[in-house]
């Protein structure tokens, strides 16, 4: 509902609003191509070379491209250029669809009042990636209704998008064993072939239904006008020819089947008419713009005259295709000036592109919103919310993307069947957080923490609580430990009556069970792979790894002695509380004196093991 007669001009440079002798020469020019280019080819859409601006003022649309590189690290890339044009604009439908606009308002414009046609955001595109050093061209050609209508509702949204994946190819044996097959009833199969009749048949009348609620086909199919920006390979090390949807920023292969033709090209320096065949889209037209019999020039890229056929009677198309190279640049005092882009975008403006506030998209079974930077207090700045059908009624996931939030969390993604909800945080949180899985912030009621290893001392990346355990995973630690596991039992209930906190009323802790990978400095039966201590039970198991002739691994156990009272500083030890099988060891594990030294180292490692799982739960 914009109304573009009402917008203030009067701010304009005074050759936004009248043409030099220079501008009208090159006006000329464009004219005298016009009509020579109507009359080779008369059954052909008329050409978009000289549309009004804003001022109503009739201008060559080369003028209109103003190369510009603006001064934020984004704008240097195509992607970057490509977005920041689809959100900070509003897209504004062709008032025909079937034709291209009357007139071609400049960039400075559009960036003032956010929103424009496809022609606008194509022009502003095309003046960002020539000025960050890209080969690209603005086009004027024919798409589909989903692509002139800024219409995904089709489409999988890119953020769901998956690599393909490849399958593993088996080494066929020609050696292996064939086995008789097993025999089959003939009665069964008859069976099997009458029950796959009457589901094809259902499945057919399936179609037929599905295909009566599927849209018509567009009547307008072909003739829809569009433009789009055509990015050539060689600069910036781009290596393939691309187009990029202005409305979308997505990147698409001249092989998509949605561009369905090109009339015209052209960028700062030049015009070009394709002269080529367009009934199969663009998948086969070639873009090396020095094929004259591809594509048909304004301005002559070399210093030799074209040569026309001595049986052609135009002989005073040479005027037009004659000049030197770059022979806009010889028009270069009639460009207008233009107001430069980032003096109208300042650097508030690039960081919220939403006018609206924000942004919404609709694709097939998902719908995705966007928000400026420190729009929200939460520093949300995208939301991707996936549905179960296509009517978007049953939410099967949300995930949301956060922005310069003091704790680093970056991604929180929502299940809403299982309600677990995973929160993705960046480096440098001060408990070094990776990942926190979990259904209520509740304590033990299931959480799942994963850490930045590295930056631990303990080597820990990962830990899982629930209301009766917990296990930790340790990565690259020296005693090569790799997992430890604690079972907890009920708490006190006469504390929990009388109102004592969770902290003072700890779970007891029922048993602790360490495991190890192998130590190659140690031999088998000395390298503990398990290490228990039953708390309670006031038991100790030790078992060791295996050789490779082994098939049963030693072990070491320590008990309580039936019938005597445990006390916290004594060691017991007799031959009826150990209990050893350890038929490799050396003499000195057989002695009653090095058992005694391993129960103390023990004793005291099982008081260090019980504080470190009283932190990792305070820390949890």
């Amino acid at each position: 509902d914009f109304d573009w007669s009402s917008i203030d001009t009067s701010h304009l440079p005074s050759s936004y609003k009248t043409n030099s002798q220079q501008e009208r020469e090159l006006l000329k020019l464009a004219d005298h191509f016009f009509q020579q280019y109507t009359h080779l080819c008369p059954d052909r859409k008329p050409l978009f070379i000289h549309p009004l601006n804003e001022c109503g003022v009739q201008k060559f649309v080369s003028t209109t491209v103003k190369p510009t590189l603006l001064p934020y690290p984004d704008m240097y890339y195509w992607s970057g250029c490509a977005s920041f044009v689809c959100d900070y604009l509003i897209m504004e439908p062709l008032k025909c669809p079937i034709t291209p606009p009357s007139s071609l308002y400049s960039p400075t414009t559009i960036v003032k009042y956010q929103r424009g046609n496809c022609f606008d955001f194509s022009v502003l595109l095309c003046s960002l990636l020539i000025g960050a050093g890209y080969d690209a061209y603005c086009v004027h050609g024919y798409a589909t209704l989903e692509i002139c209508s800024l219409d995904q509702t089709q489409e999988l949204c890119p953020r769901l998008w998956k690599p393909p994946e490849v399958p593993e190819e088996e080494d066929p044996n020609k050696y292996r064993i064939r086995y008789p097959s097993e025999p089959h009833s003939q009665f069964e199969l008859q069976q099997k072939a009458k029950e796959e009749e009457t589901e094809s048949t259902q499945e057919e009348e399936g179609e037929e239904e599905v295909e009566v609620e599927k849209p018509k086909r567009d009547p307008l199919h072909g003739l829809r006008v569009h433009a789009w920006v055509l990015v050539l390979s060689g600069k910036r090390k781009v290596p393939e020819t691309f187009f990029i949807n202005p409305f979308t920023g997505n990147q698409h292969s001249p092989r998509d089947e949605c561009f369905l033709g090109i009339e015209s090209i052209w960028n700062h320096r030049n015009y070009w008419v394709n002269m080529q065949e367009c009934r199969k889209g663009c998948k086969d037209l070639s873009f090396d713009l020095s094929d004259s019999f591809c594509w048909e020039v304004m301005f002559s890229e070399s210093n030799k005259a074209s040569q026309m056929a001595p049986e052609s009677p135009e002989k005073d198309t040479d005027d037009m295709v004659s000049q030197p190279s770059n022979a806009l640049e010889h028009w270069g005092p009639c460009v207008e000036p233009s107001l430069c882009l980032t003096t109208l975008l300042l650097t508030a403006e690039y960081e919220n592109p939403f006018s609206r506030g924000k942004k919404v998209i609709l694709y097939d079974k998902a719908k995705q919103e966007k928000w400026a930077a420190y729009a929200n207090a939460d520093g949300l700045v995208e939301r991707l919310t996936v549905y179960t059908d296509s009517d978007c009624t049953e939410e099967l996931e949300v995930k949301e993307w956060f922005k310069h939030r003091e704790d680093l969390l970056y991604m929180r993604e929502v299940n809403k069947q299982t309600q677990l909800i995973t929160d993705h945080f960046r480096p440098g949180h001060p408990l070094l957080l990776k990942a926190h899985s979990y259904t209520s912030l509740e304590p033990e009621t299931g959480h799942t923490v994963e850490f930045y290893h590295t930056a631990r001392v303990d080597g820990l990346w990962k830990r899982c609580e629930t209301a009766t355990e917990m296990t930790e995973y340790f990565v690259g630690r020296e005693d090569f430990m790799h997992m430890r596991h604690t079972e907890f039992g009920e708490r006190d209930q006469n504390m929990e009556k009388a109102g004592g906190t969770a902290d003072a009323n700890h779970r007891p802790i029922v048993k602790i069970k360490e495991y190890f990978h192998r130590n190659p400095e140690k031999p088998a039966d000395e390298d503990v792979e398990e290490r228990t201590f039953m708390v309670i039970d006031d038991v100790i198991q030790l078992t060791y790894h295996l050789e490779l002739h082994d098939t049963i691994a030693s072990k070491v156990v320590f008990c309580r002695v039936i019938g005597r009272e445990k006390r916290e500083d004594e060691i017991f030890l007799s031959r009826e509380n150990t209990v050893k099988y350890q038929p490799w060891s050396s003499e000195k594990h057989k002695n009653m004196r090095h058992l005694y030294t391993l129960l103390w180292e023990l004793r005291e490692e099982q008081k260090d093991l019980k504080q470190q799982v009283r932190d990792s739960e305070a820390e949890v």
